[in-house]
């Protein structure tokens, strides 16, 4: 996400009012109220067993991206308190709270991806969007790093899920490139990989979850554009309905674009 300059500019546009009340654990309605919570203020207020140390740790990266202090507020929070901390974050009211409860689960050590996979779903499917982004930035490393096996979990339990939410995650979380986190340059040269996850979702009926299957093509469009044309044409002729067009479209939105610059 943005840095100091975008959180400064949330600052500026919200009240004192409102401020206070997000420091002291209320949910964000915006991405600007996301970016403005001062961490330190709300972690004194949700763990007031913390410690000084921890909150000066936190002060003095106030000005960093919130993506450099998500990771390093549950770093702090793990070190000075232990899993049990767990339980009061995932459960706050404070979506930036859940949020570090997210990446608590990425952080901890010796936990197979299945179960890493399970304690991250409830968050996946959190009502907040800003706590849905943060479950699969924090475990999008861990999944990147165990590829095969989580298209396989995420293709079994993920994609037939009753929840729009949890089969977004699936699509969401592996994509090739995505936004706010590194790539995965496995997908980019081979996105064909992804398809257990993918194909179960071409005709999905969300439009949350289409714009995220879109997405994902869309990013293998910029290294693979003639597999994704191949495949949007396949799954045009095998689903002919409007979600699978508006998939098929928001996925050769890159191809269209060079074409039409290309002709100029």
């Amino acid at each position: 996400m943005s840095g100091s300059r975008t959180k400064e500019r949330g600052v500026s546009a919200i009240g004192a009012e409102r401020l206070a009340q997000l420091n002291a654990g209320a949910e964000a309605t915006t991405l600007t109220e996301c970016l403005a919570v001062d961490f330190a203020a709300l972690m004194a207020t949700v763990l007031p067993d913390i410690g000084d140390d921890a909150l000066t740790e936190m002060r003095a990266v106030a000005s960093a991206g919130i993506s450099r202090r998500m990771p390093l507020a549950a770093r702090l929070i793990a070190d000075r308190l232990g899993p049990s901390a767990f339980e009061t974050l995932s459960h706050h009211s404070s979506d930036t709270a859940r949020g570090w409860a997210c990446f608590m689960v990425a952080a901890g050590e010796d936990m197979p991806l299945a179960e890493r996979l399970a304690a991250i779903r409830p968050l996946a499917d959190d009502s907040h969007f800003g706590v849905r982004e943060w479950a699969w930035i924090a475990i999008r490393p861990h999944l990147a790093a165990n590829l095969d096996q989580a298209i396989a979990l995420l293709a079994a339990g993920w994609t037939p899920d009753p929840s729009e939410r949890v089969r977004r995650f699936a699509s969401e979380s592996i994509r090739p490139r995505g936004v706010w986190c590194a790539h995965i340059p496995a997908l980019k040269k081979e996105p064909e990989r992804a398809l257990p996850v993918l194909e179960p979702l071409r005709a999905d009926p969300s439009p949350y979850v289409q714009d995220s299957v879109g997405n994902w093509l869309n990013d293998a469009a910029k290294d693979r554009p003639e597999w994704v044309q191949a495949l949007t044409a396949r799954w045009s002729a095998e689903s002919p309905g409007p979600a699978t067009a508006r998939i098929c479209r928001r996925a050769l939105r890159s191809i269209a674009t060079k074409s039409s610059s290309g002709n100029a």
